[in-house]
């Protein structure tokens, strides 16, 4: 409430200032029309010079006066529990820190840690690696093999489009972290994040909100804002917030795209209304915020397309998920058939038969993932010809490859009172983020992949042990 009386502040301080604008012009106008005709020109300049001056007194009061009113309205904090904040940059690559003026983040990680780059698991896709973020579990664990899959036992394919399946908490193995602070006592809450809009082990947060990408960066800011803003019974310690903009131009422009680079401006500065935010309510040096991405992206182009039907009869497949890896079920019958006519049909693809997929991938033990899955090498595309000549528009950029690449690296920054100040660490895999956040906030782990030996320096000595 006090969160949106500010908000509501701020805006009448905008319309009041354009509205004066308006006014003061419209009377400058007047008066110089009256002036010009009965004043001399040094005479029509003193005026002139009156009136700005008159402007500049009337916008500078109203500045401070309604600027102090916002301010009012936001409450001092003086309760705040340990807290995380775990934030989502949806297709920051980690280099993407170089490529744009981006002061908001550069405070962050002088004021905290930075890993060289976080490693996402395979496949380097958006909902596997959100998904391992909050339950430090690879995919074939937690189940989460794809953005679209097919279960045999429900008979059923999941695809992001689908609220019913998104929402259905049997697609969601593990535990996520904030079924397991709900579990333990501790309120959470979701500003967009898979796996939170389902609900899990019959828990869901206590706050959280649909997709929507229309839902604008300062509404979703404005909400996480919000809910810091409650009484300390009903606050939140564990929240989610999510950003898509880096994603979304990284595939339809490519990431090297102009573009790209004002998306990444664009999420600074929400970061920017974010961390303010929490500066007005005096828990700024009290919240530890933990900035994550999911994947990196790479460039493609339509001549690097590798045409699965130049080698197998579509008829004789079922093809749930497209590339750049290709889930394919075969009829039984044709299963060794399919897998001959492709496993050296051409030189930047890999096919793998389920029980021969490299074990450091961690995808080879789930009833979801295809009994042949083929792997396209780096900007690569898996296709077909009716969809090429379909109509559809050609990416410029995707992500999904081998989680080794350099390009489908992520970030990883992290500030707070646990944090150490000014460290840079070596690139790790994102399965260690579940130990690590719920050692912050004293829980008991769920069984999980990471490891919290490999991520404990990034803490102060006292948060350590």
């Amino acid at each position: 409430m006090v969160s949106n009386l500010a908000s509501k502040a701020e805006k009448h301080m905008v319309w009041n200032i354009r509205y004066l604008h308006m006014l003061v012009a419209r009377c400058i106008t007047k008066k110089l029309t009256v002036i010009s005709k009965h004043y001399t020109l040094r005479k029509i300049k003193a005026s002139v010079y009156q009136y700005f001056l008159f402007l500049f007194t009337v916008f500078f009061v109203c500045f401070v006066i309604v600027g102090c009113n916002v301010k009012a309205n936001i409450q001092t904090i003086t309760d705040i529990q340990p807290t995380v904040l775990l934030i989502s940059f949806d297709g920051f690559r980690w280099d993407y820190l170089t490529k744009a003026d981006i002061p908001n983040l550069d405070n962050l990680i002088a004021d905290g840690v930075k890993a060289k780059s976080l490693i996402p698991v395979f496949p380097s896709k958006t909902f596997p690696n959100h998904y391992t973020i909050v339950t430090g579990l690879y995919t074939d664990n937690h189940g989460i093999i794809a953005n679209t899959m097919y279960d045999p036992e429900f008979d059923a394919t999941f695809t992001l489009q689908d609220r019913k399946a998104v929402e259905d908490g049997r697609w969601w193995g593990g535990e996520p972290l904030w079924v397991t602070a709900e579990k333990q006592g501790q309120i959470t809450a979701s500003m967009f994040w898979p796996g939170s809009e389902a609900e899990i082990k019959g828990i869901r947060p206590t706050y959280w909100k649909r997709f929507d990408r229309n839902f604008s960066y300062d509404q979703r800011v404005d909400q996480v804002l919000s809910w810091f803003s409650l009484k300390v019974e009903n606050r939140p310690t564990f929240i989610t917030l999510y950003f898509e903009g880096t994603d979304t131009q990284g595939h339809i422009n490519g990431p090297e795209s102009p573009q790209v680079k004002a998306a990444i401006r664009e999420v600074d500065n929400a970061l920017g209304i974010l961390l303010n935010g929490l500066k007005q309510r005096g828990i700024y040096e009290n919240v530890n915020i933990i900035i994550v991405s999911d994947h990196g992206m790479t460039s493609i182009n339509p001549k690097k397309t590798i045409f699965i039907d130049d080698y197998v009869d579509l008829s004789d497949v079922e093809i749930i998920d497209w590339s750049p890896v290709t889930g394919l079920r075969p009829s039984q019958s044709n299963n060794e058939k399919v897998y001959n006519s492709l496993v050296n049909a051409h030189p930047n693809l890999t096919i793998y038969r389920k029980k021969e997929i490299p074990e450091h991938f961690h995808y080879r033990n789930h009833r979801r993932i295809a009994p042949i899955i083929a792997v396209a090498d780096e900007g690569w595309s898996i296709s077909s010809h009716s969809w090429l000549t379909g109509g559809k528009a050609f990416l410029k950029g995707t992500h999904g490859y081998d989680y080794r690449l350099p390009s489908m690296h992520g970030i990883f920054i992290a500030s707070g009172p646990d944090f150490k100040q000014g460290l840079v660490i070596e690139s790790f895999q994102n399965i260690h983020i579940y130990n690590l956040i719920a050692h912050i906030l004293g829980l008991k782990p769920a069984p999980n992949d990471g490891d919290f030996n490999l991520i404990q320096s990034t803490l102060n000595s006292e948060q350590s042990e």
